[in-house]
């Protein structure tokens, strides 16, 4: 690495991040490694899944480099366990196998690692921690937020939600405008034009009207730039401005489906059902 890319951002905080390998040679190149950047402090090592929901849930790192083929549970099975929960990590995928690409992204990794890890790529990753890390300020704050309020006498969800819109806008900066660029060109989208956002891979496909401009993001990246008051997830691969939703239309099995005002149709998991209660 580069002393460029291993030296810590102007004012930013130490990353505390827990290492999950089941082979010891691994997990012994990989502290190696992260040894020359100084901001990220390892607080422990998993040798499995079964240790590394516990040591997550101990420790509440910022960061996980999480391997994703290990004996009994893998490394999906350990974010699919911890969904739900707060202050869920920042997770790097770290797998010897290319294939698991695409499906880590979907699960909602920041990035992913091929093994052996190579100096350059990972100076690349941890420059993409960085980044998230910065802009996850807000994000912290609402959810410590969320804790003080659900633990007053568990009001109800409607009640929760109405207090958290409510909140002044001085205390998360979100993203008015998008700048993307392509093949040298950069074109400044609204935010607030956009109808829906969805994943491909590493990138988001971002939908204004009859365009759909691309963007190298992570889900979990674009989701926090984004003010949760006009833009929510609808799916794990979906995330549609409130604004533009024309009708809803319940379906079977809990799911629903959303008419913008474009006429596009979009589908509401299960899993996010609670956001058809903002229409109701």
């Amino acid at each position: 690495m580069t002393e460029e890319d291993t030296a810590p951002m102007t004012a930013s905080r130490t990353i505390r991040c827990l290492l999950v390998d089941d082979e010891p040679l691994a997990l012994r190149g990989l502290r190696a490694r992260l040894a020359a950047a100084d901001d990220l402090d390892i607080v422990d090592e998993a040798q499995n899944g079964r240790e590394a929901i516990k040591l997550i849930r101990q420790h509440r790192p910022d960061l996980v480099f999480l391997d994703i083929q290990m004996p009994g549970l893998g490394g999906f099975d350990v974010i699919r366990a911890l969904v739900g929960e707060d202050m869920l990590p920042l997770v790097v995928f770290v797998t010897a196998y290319d294939r698991f690409a695409l499906e880590a992204f979907e699960a909602h990794a920041l990035d992913y690692l091929l093994k052996p890890v190579e100096e350059e790529r990972l100076a690349q990753t941890l420059h993409r921690v960085r980044e998230a890390m910065a802009q996850r300020t807000a994000v912290e704050q609402n959810a410590r937020l969320v804790d003080l309020i659900e633990g007053l006498d568990d009001p109800p969800q409607t009640a929760l939600t109405a207090i958290l819109e409510a909140r002044p806008t001085t205390q998360a900066r979100y993203d008015s405008q998008l700048h993307i660029k392509d093949r040298g060109v950069i074109t400044r989208v609204a935010v607030a034009d956009i109808d829906y956002i969805d994943a491909a891979g590493d990138y988001m496909c971002i939908h204004v009207g009859d365009t759909t401009h691309i963007l190298r993001e992570t889900m979990k990246h674009m989701e926090a730039r984004l003010d949760p008051a006009k833009f929510q997830r609808i799916h794990r691969s979906t995330i549609v401005n409130l604004d533009q939703v024309r009708e809803v239309h319940p379906y079977a099995n809990g799911e629903c489906f959303l008419t913008l005002q474009s006429g596009r149709e979009l589908k509401v998991s299960r899993s996010y059902k609670s956001v058809v209660a903002r229409f109701t």
